[in-house]
């Protein structure tokens, strides 16, 4: 197979978080008995007009300086004529012409190469119903009718399935942390297609394009593309050529199916929404919408390193908002990060795992969660001392202090007491302090659990382990 130059270009559906939907009062829900959440304009009603929600306009001003783009002072929305029966108006109103957001990009970054992903536009336009297909029937579901979106329009800029992908994940990362969307793809709140041509060199023209459409997951998307460029080398290889046309990706065929030939380019019939006013965007509406961006993932990761977390517990604190901001709440907080970052991702992120709860649901706030890291910290609490009250750490209002004394664990922490333990351990075991000397690990081993069983495990293990190292090399 000859090699080729892949291009790819990305256009993403987001299903924005408000209360409502984007021109009528019907709640913006997700789950709900089908037809539910509805009201005569989301069905189609002849006579009825849309009313747009600020709050979208608030949002789509806030996606758009996340994804750094310019921002536009006059809009206005159009009218994307089409046929379907998820269309009952036979149009969708959207932004054809005066896209609110333009010129953005996504920086990302493959094998430590840091990339800029071009945004070419971002408009906002309304949801259609979702179509179910049994057998020789198809069913309409209203609910998804009027739900507000932003759809994002990247630059034929990309050049590979890894970079779609990391595309896809920063921007799924900037728009759950921005509070835009919950970019749930199982859900359908975040939808991808992806254009991929390929040609032989950079000089060459584009190639003919492929639309792959609604791609259920990120994963899918990367091996979508993989799918298509090797389709599409197969056939230049074999001197054939193709018609521009839409395919869908097959999850049971793990590839690519084709939908329909584009024989001519879709003739929408754009006007400008007659219904709706032109928006005029003021520098003071972008300065309010501003204010609601909460910290955005770049900046966590930057302070949690400063502050010594590992680079690796930083990204995982980010994959778990919840724990994420609760961390936050102790950034001017005099503690070891690298102690708390560790409790929150192992034993607590274990109990709230196992008991299908979110941090905010237990009685662990923040004093007593500073209370804990410094116990750790200082060696009182062992590690199998938490394991052993973690559960009434997490369910309990009493302080951690009590919790321990309720059940008996009380740390000797002083060198002097675990020192003369040590030196009765060694002068009652010569054997294995030889074994020692001679090389044998497993007699420092057995001597430490001589120590800890003296003590009734109440020794501070890496203190009493640093004691009978400097003992036995004495």
């Amino acid at each position: 197979m000859a090699n080729y130059i892949p291009t790819i270009g990305v256009e993403v559906h987001v299903e924005l978080k408000t209360k409502t939907k984007i021109f009528s009062n019907s709640k913006n829900g997700y789950g709900q008995m089908a037809n539910s959440l509805t009201n005569v304009v989301d069905l189609g009603y002849p006579g009825t007009l849309p009313t747009l929600n600020e709050e979208v306009v608030n949002l789509a001003i806030r996606a758009a300086t996340i994804l750094n783009c310019k921002i536009r002072h006059e809009m206005f929305f159009d009218r994307k004529n089409y046929f379907y029966p998820d269309n009952p108006k036979n149009y969708q109103i959207t932004q054809a012409r005066t896209p609110i957001g333009y010129d953005g990009y996504v920086e990302i970054e493959i094998n430590g190469e840091k990339k800029k992903v071009e945004i070419e536009e971002m408009h906002i336009e309304e949801d259609t119903c979702k179509s179910a297909h049994r057998g020789t029937k198809t069913f309409l579901d209203f609910n998804r009718a009027g739900v507000p979106l932003i759809e994002i329009v990247t630059k034929p800029c990309m050049t590979s399935s890894q970079e779609a992908k990391a595309y896809l994940e920063k921007l799924k990362e900037l728009l759950f942390y921005g509070d835009i969307s919950d970019c749930k793809m199982e859900e359908g709140s975040m939808r991808a297609d992806a254009n991929v041509s390929i040609r032989k060199s950079e000089k060459d023209p584009f190639g003919t394009k492929a639309e792959i459409k609604n791609i259920g997951s990120i994963s899918n998307v990367g091996l979508s593309i993989e799918k298509e460029i090797e389709r599409q080398a197969a056939l230049y290889d074999k001197g054939e050529t193709f018609q521009p046309q839409t395919r869908r990706f097959d999850d049971k065929l793990q590839d690519t199916v084709l939908m329909r030939v584009k024989e001519t380019g879709n003739d929408y019939r754009y006007f400008p929404e007659p219904d709706i006013p032109f928006v005029i965007i003021t520098e003071e509406m972008i300065e309010e919408a501003k204010k609601g961006i909460p910290m955005l993932p770049d900046e966590r990761r930057k302070i949690y390193v400063e502050k010594g977390v590992l680079e690796i517990n930083a990204n995982k604190l980010i994959q778990n908002r919840p724990l994420s901001d609760f961390f936050n709440t102790l950034l001017n907080e005099n503690i070891n990060f690298k102690t708390a970052s560790n409790l929150l991702l192992g034993d607590i992120s274990a109990y709230l795992n196992k008991e299908e709860k979110e941090i905010g649901e237990t009685t662990l706030n923040k004093e007593r969660f500073i209370e804990l890291v410094n116990l750790v910290d200082s060696d009182t609490l062992t590690s199998k001392n938490l394991k052993d009250i973690l559960t009434m750490v997490m369910e309990q209002e009493k302080t951690i202090q009590d919790i321990m004394k309720d059940n008996g664990i009380e740390n000797i922490t002083d060198d002097g007491e675990i020192r003369k333990v040590i030196q009765e351990i060694i002068a009652s075991n010569p054997e294995s302090v030889e074994d020692y000397k001679n090389g044998h690990d497993r007699a420092i081993k057995f001597l430490m659990g001589q120590v800890m069983k003296e003590t009734k495990g109440k020794a501070n293990p890496r203190l009493a382990m640093e004691l009978l190292t400097e003992e036995l090399n004495n």
